[in-house]
């Protein structure tokens, strides 16, 4: 098995990321939310796709799935981000559905997807706010 030169493969990845982060950016305008609105979103899509180039096997976004969504909310995402917290946490849970409807209506994904999504989402809602109001309480280290 030849080795992957990861950081060619991380830069790979991301310029196939920005076009779709970009589609999103317009696809956000078209619902008419706020420029700062759509700003927060991008960036946190932004920062979940720099998540899913951090351990192998490496993904574009759409590769994601819910799968990756819970272990970003309940692991990753609170150990990572200085700023995380309950607010934000909301604020990216927003995002990815958000996202995910997105990446279904331009057929980037399957419908499946953006369900099991969505439905992640609200069945672990309780898990991932905990997992980020424990990290914001310093009980991490």
């Amino acid at each position: 098995m030849t080795e992957i030169d990861y950081d060619k493969e991380v830069e790979k990845i991301n310029t196939y990321n920005k076009p779709i982060l970009n589609e999103f950016a317009a696809w956000l305008k078209k619902t008419g939310l706020a420029q700062k609105t759509i700003k927060t979103h991008v960036e946190n899509m932004d920062f979940f796709a720099e998540y899913l180039t951090y351990y192998e096997p490496l993904y574009a976004l759409d590769e994601a799935d819910a799968g990756d969504v819970a272990s970003f909310l309940l692991d990753w995402y609170p150990r990572k981000a200085m700023w995380a917290s309950v607010s934000h946490t909301k604020s990216h849970m927003a995002t990815f559905r958000k996202f995910f409807k997105f990446m279904s209506e331009s057929n980037r994904i399957d419908k499946v997807v953006e369900d099991e999504v969505r439905q992640v989402l609200k069945d672990e809602k309780d898990a991932f706010l905990e997992a980020v109001a424990f990290a914001d309480a310093d009980e991490w280290w």
